[in-house]
């Protein structure tokens, strides 16, 4: 059997543009970037369009975008570095671990930290931000695309509510850049944060958008690397390949947002076909193109994805960073967080499988996934 990968919200391929346009800094281009001589200049000169290339694609000035390691460490260094001397924080209960994390840890620390509910489609109701945000606000960050469900957060709408009441507003966009059109000027946002490996980069690498004018203290101290922000000698070679995925996804945004769509309808329909009893969460309110998160009714997740990958397909119960037994359902019985807080009837949370799809994936693929699911799940009802 062909390999089927239907796991793109945890990591992506790397794209065969992306590397090409690495390769060069792996080879003759290998100055260090802070350098004076020919050397460093080359290396500068391919950071510097890189950066630019990721500016273009969501609308930002290059001197707005500063490289990290992932988008775990630009959550942190938004998160942290406004709250290390106190404050408060509005986040929601649906966040990814990497947003949830230094918010609790800041608040063990003697931060304010107020959690917004989800309805059951895992949205929140902006006017209960703006009723969270306290006189020690100094943070709101709402994610705007789901890692599990792919459900769409109103972060436009939160943008006014802050801005009325002195907050600033970061957006952890690590799911939703290069799979929908995100406009830091049209959502309004101070900070927003990119992931390199979710886009067909590779991992090792991200970015954060800082809004001109934004003050954001260092987490790190050095050499003054990316205007202060994140000192330490910039891993060129990936910083080129992000500029690269951002510069693909950006010609090709509307044409693989209307692909990745009809397959995801190709997807639904064979599963309405297969007779399990199953239902496919946040289906009622704007999803990413191509994500589905579906619980099939009376099974355990651990054994759909178990089956699955036994006939070479990739799929994730839940998201894969979580960690065994705190995703989409599991042998211990436990759903994830992001279900939790949308209230999702447990019969069928237990059972829960992210299916994502990208780059690379034909119809056919989805075809191909039906049948083989269809085959796991007649022999576990027959178990």
């Amino acid at each position: 059997m062909r390999p089927l990968y239907f796991d793109h919200n945890a990591t992506t391929p790397v794209a065969p543009a992306v590397r090409e346009a690495m390769l060069p800094l792996l080879g003759e281009v290998f100055g260090n970037p802070s350098s004076g001589h020919a050397w460093g200049l080359d290396a500068k000169e391919a950071l510097e369009a890189a950066r630019g290339q990721v500016a273009a694609l969501i609308n930002a000035e290059p001197d707005e975008i500063h490289f990290t390691s992932c988008a775990t460490e630009a959550n942190n260094t938004v998160i942290q570095g406004l709250l290390a001397d106190g404050g408060g924080m509005v986040t929601s209960a649906v966040e990814h671990p990497s947003v949830l994390g230094p918010a609790r840890e800041m608040a063990r620390r003697g931060a304010g930290l107020a959690v917004l509910p989800v309805n059951r489609e895992g949205v929140i109701d902006p006017e209960q931000a703006g009723e969270a945000i306290g006189p020690e606000t100094r943070l709101v960050s709402v994610m705007l695309a789901n890692n599990e469900t792919g459900a769409i957060q109103p972060v436009w709408e939160l943008a006014e509510v802050c801005r009325t009441q002195g907050a600033l507003l970061h957006s952890d966009a690590a799911q939703a850049v290069g799979k929908i059109p995100v406009d830091v000027r049209r959502l309004d946002v101070d900070f927003l944060t990119i992931a390199g490996h979710k886009l067909n980069a590779p991992k090792g690498v991200g970015a954060l958008f800082v809004r001109r004018g934004a003050n954001l203290p260092p987490l790190l101290f050095g050499g003054g690397q990316e205007s202060g922000l994140r000192p330490g000698t910039e891993n060129t070679a990936f910083c080129v390949g992000l500029g690269a995925a951002c510069a693909l996804a950006g010609r090709k945004l509307e044409e693989e947002m209307a692909r990745r769509r009809k397959l995801g309808d190709i997807l639904l329909d064979g599963l309405r076909h297969l007779g399990t009893d199953f239902m496919v969460f946040s289906e009622g309110t704007r999803r990413l193109p191509n994500t589905l998160l579906a619980g099939f009714r009376g099974l355990e997740a651990g054994r759909i994805v178990e089956g699955l990958a036994l006939r070479d397909v990739g799929v994730s119960a839940g998201a894969a960073c979580h960690g065994p037994g705190a995703s989409g359902g599991s042998s211990e019985g436990r759903i994830s967080h992001v279900l939790e807080a949308m209230r999702a009837p447990q019969e069928y949370a237990l059972g829960s499988v992210r299916f994502s799809w990208g780059l690379g994936t034909a119809p056919d693929d989805v075809l191909e996934l039906v049948e083989r699911l269809g085959r796991v799940l007649a022999e576990l009802r027959r178990d």
